[in-house]
C-alpha cells in the first residue's frame, strides 16, 4: 500500500468564534472634533406634523429644525446656521491649521502640476469613487429642459467631468436629438476613464458626449469648441480646484466660450464647510486653501466673495462696444445643511455654494458703452 492511500483522520477544528466590531463612532481623522460634533442622547420628539419634511427624495431646502424635532427623524436638515460652540471651534481650528501650513517645498510641489495629483487619483480609483449626480436638475432645472425631445440645438460643456459622473446621467436623461455635450478634464486618466465606459463607446452616431483634456485655466479653447459656441457651462466641484492665480484665466475662457446670453451653472464648497475644519496640521496652502492627502487642491468661498469674482471686470475680455465685460451674477446662494449620522449620533454641518452667471447678451454688452 502506498503512502497516499491511507486515509488521513479527519480533525474538527472548532474555530473562534469572531464578535462583531461595532463601527468606530469617529474616524482618527475626525476625532480632535468629538465633543463639536457628537449629538447627546435626548428623549424622541413627540410632536409628528408633517414629519417628512419634504415631498420628493432629492429635493432639499424645506425640512426646517424647529424646535420640538426629532433630530433624527430625517439625515440632513436644511439652513441650519452653526451653534456658537461650533463657531469657536471654525476660529479656533482655522488659527492652528495658518499656525502648521504646507511648507514652501510642498507648496511647489502642489502647485506646480496640479493635474498629475488628479491623473493619480484616477489611475487609483477609476469611476468608483463619485457617485453619480442624482440632483442635478433639481438644482439646475433648466438642464431636464434642454434634455427633452425637440428642445433644439443646444451646446453644453462640463468642466471638471472628472469620471463621468454628472455627464453620464445627463447622457443617459437625454431627449433631445441636438444636444452636444462637452465634457472636458485636465486630467488624462479622468478622461480615459470616460472613453472606457460602454454608455460613451455604445452611442450612435453623430455621438452626444465628446470627452477631451482640457485646461480651463490654460491658454487654449476645448477642441471643437470655437468662441461664442457654447449655450451653458457646467462648473460642479471644480472652481475650488483651482488656484486663487488661475481664478482670472478661467473666466476669459469661459466667457470667450459662451454665446451672449449663455450662463454658467455653478456648485462648491463654501466657507466652513465640515471638509474644510476637519483638516489638520501641513494641509493648509493658503487662505481658505488647502491640499488634500491625496495630493489634490480645494479651495473654499464665501457668497460676497463669490460675488466679486463673477460681477468684475475681465482683464483681456471686450465686449462688442469695445468694453471690458463681465458675468451677471442672476443668482448666487449659500446652501447649508446639517447632516444628521442616526447610528453613530453625530451631526456634521455641510456649506455649499450655488449660482447661475450670465454672458450679457450683445445688446446688454453695447449698453456698457453708452454714455
Amino acid at each position: 500500500m502506498e503512502l497516499e492511500d491511507v486515509a488521513a483522520p479527519v480533525v474538527e477544528v472548532q474555530l473562534p468564534i469572531r464578535n462583531k466590531q461595532h463601527r468606530q463612532q469617529l474616524t482618527k481623522g475626525m476625532e480632535h472634533m468629538r465633543s463639536y460634533v457628537i449629538i447627546p442622547e435626548t428623549p424622541p420628539a413627540t410632536s409628528d406634523e408633517n414629519p417628512q419634511k419634504r415631498s420628493d427624495p432629492f429635493q432639499f431646502g424645506t425640512r426646517y429644525l424647529e424646535e420640538g424635532d426629532d433630530i433624527f427623524a430625517h439625515n440632513a436638515w436644511d439652513h441650519v446656521e452653526v451653534d456658537a460652540q461650533y463657531s469657536k471651534f471654525i476660529e479656533q481650528q482655522t488659527t492652528f491649521q495658518r499656525e502648521n501650513q504646507v511648507s514652501d517645498f510642498d507648496k511647489q510641489r502642489f502647485n506646480g502640476k496640479p493635474e498629475k495629483w488628479w491623473d493619480k487619483f484616477y489611475g487609483n480609483n477609476q469611476a468608483n469613487f463619485f457617485k453619480d449626480r442624482k440632483w442635478l436638475v433639481q438644482e439646475f432645472p433648466v438642464l431636464g429642459e434642454v434634455t427633452k425631445e425637440g428642445y433644439g440645438a443646444v451646446t453644453l460643456l462640463e468642466v471638471g467631468a472628472g469620471a463621468g459622473n454628472t455627464a453620464f446621467p445627463l447622457l443617459a436623461m437625454n431627449r433631445n436629438r441636438e444636444l452636444r455635450l462637452h465634457a472636458c478634464d485636465y486630467s488624462a486618466k479622468a478622461i480615459d476613464v470616460i472613453r472606457f465606459q460602454s454608455a460613451y463607446t455604445a452611442q450612435e452616431s453623430p455621438a452626444v458626449l465628446q470627452a477631451d483634456v482640457w485646461d480651463i485655466a490654460g491658454q487654449h479653447l476645448p477642441p471643437g469648441l470655437p468662441p461664442g459656441s457654447v449655450d451653458l457651462v457646467l462648473l460642479i466641484f471644480i472652481f475650488s480646484a483651482l488656484s486663487p492665480d488661475q481664478w482670472t484665466q478661467a473666466l476669459r475662457n469661459i466667457f470667450t466660450l459662451l454665446k451672449p446670453g449663455g450662463e454658467v451653472l455653478f456648485r462648491d464648497y463654501g466657507r466652513g464647510d465640515l471638509a474644510q475644519v476637519r483638516f489638520k496640521k501641513g494641509r493648509y496652502l493658503d487662505e481658505n486653501f488647502y491640499v488634500r492627502g491625496d495630493g489634490t487642491r480645494v479651495y473654499f468661498f464665501d457668497e460676497l466673495e463669490l460675488r466679486k469674482i463673477w460681477s468684475s471686470s475681465i482683464d483681456g475680455v471686450t465686449g462688442n462696444s469695445g468694453q471690458t465685460a463681465a458675468f451677471e451674477v442672476r443668482d448666487l446662494a449659500v446652501d447649508r445643511r446639517m447632516l444628521v449620522n442616526r447610528q453613530r449620533k453625530l451631526k456634521m454641518y455641510r456649506c455649499w455654494m450655488q449660482g447661475r452667471f450670465m454672458k450679457p447678451s450683445r445688446s446688454e454688452i453695447e449698453k456698457v458703452g453708452e454714455p
